[in-house]
């Protein structure tokens, strides 16, 4: 089979297109014949060796939708020809990836592989914040940094299903507009104007509850000037770069504020807790309460490019690869 890997770590040109021999499926394992990949920044994250991966040359993509091929001993929950997703199990880049059945979820009828492969890492990912880290309600106030991309577009729409009112910082007016469609309140441009000063104008000066920031580095710090006393900093990833040190005493000075740094395995660890969900998105997929903006989608051996253009942020929604 086909299959991309970083050989070795470092920049997107040292993804490589390797023939590989195809897997086979273990004890509660099946194998599935990938239709659509899902390109994340953990992908990033791991071709670069920010994650250490334990095998060389080192596997990618932790996202795939596709039919499922061959079951393992003891696989109960699905048969030969089922149309499944998953998250949480890297090697997604390739035509065939063998997946633990606890990982898989049925795709309905009505949603596409694309749409599947698209939502169940960062959507999954938008469920748990909106729903267990911070549970938004009518009241609450958040702020989302980048709003217009995969997971912030997600994240926009599941705050607005909760009653939130939403504010959104993204780097144009073209990507202001995306996120607003998809019903942020207030959209700012962090390119031309201070987000801090537009939070507090927006609000009147009370802060937010919450800020989702999966960007780090360039927006950390003044995250923190958003929130009012007592409100949570979600830190959940560093497109812009590592945040760095901490000194606990800076959220004392600033309000008693709280700070989490969630990662989604944390939050799926339960199967129950996987499949409420894996559910809930996929289905609110189906019903037309949740929107998938597919940015594009490239052939598998043009991962590299790919990883140039999330890693250049010139993205809005999902980059997805095709086998």
């Amino acid at each position: 089979m086909k299959a991309v890997v970083a050989d070795p770590v470092g920049g997107p040109e040292n993804l490589q297109l390797m023939d590989l021999p195809t897997p086979q499926p273990g004890e509660g394992e099946v194998l599935v014949k990938i239709e659509s990949i899902g390109v994340n920044y953990i992908d990033v994250y791991f071709r670069s060796g920010l994650y250490k991966a334990p095998e060389t040359p080192v596997k990618l993509g932790n996202e795939a939708a596709g039919t499922v091929a061959a079951v393992g001993k003891g696989v109960v929950s699905v048969r030969v020809g089922h149309r499944v997703a998953y998250a949480m199990a890297r090697g997604s880049y390739a035509e065939y990836a063998v997946v633990p059945e606890r990982l898989l979820v049925e795709i309905p009828d009505s949603v596409s592989f694309e749409q599947a492969a698209a939502v169940m890492l960062q959507g999954m990912t938008a469920h748990y914040l909106t729903h267990s880290t911070f549970p938004l309600k009518a009241g609450h106030t958040c702020l989302i940094h980048a709003a217009a991309g995969g997971a912030g577009l997600l994240i926009v729409q599941m705050a607005k299903m909760a009653g939130a009112r939403v504010i959104g910082t993204t780097s144009t007016a073209e990507k202001a507009k995306l996120a607003q469609a998809q019903g942020a309140d207030h959209m700012i441009l962090y390119t031309r104007q201070d987000f801090v000063a537009e939070v507090k104008r927006i609000t009147n000066d009370a802060g937010i509850d919450v800020v989702y920031d999966s960007v780090g580095k360039t927006t950390f710090h003044k995250s923190l000037d958003c929130l009012k006393p007592r409100g949570l900093m979600v830190s959940f990833g560093q497109s812009g770069g590592a945040v760095g040190e901490i000194d606990p005493l800076v959220l004392s000075q600033k309000g008693s504020l709280f700070l989490t740094r969630p990662t989604l395995a944390n939050y799926v660890s339960d199967p129950t807790e996987l499949k409420w969900r894996a559910s809930d998105v996929l289905n609110w997929i189906a019903s037309g309460r949740l929107k998938v903006q597919i940015y594009r989608t490239c052939p598998l051996a043009e991962a590299a490019q790919a990883h140039r253009d999330l890693e250049a942020r010139i993205t809005t929604g999902k980059l997805l690869l095709k086998p």
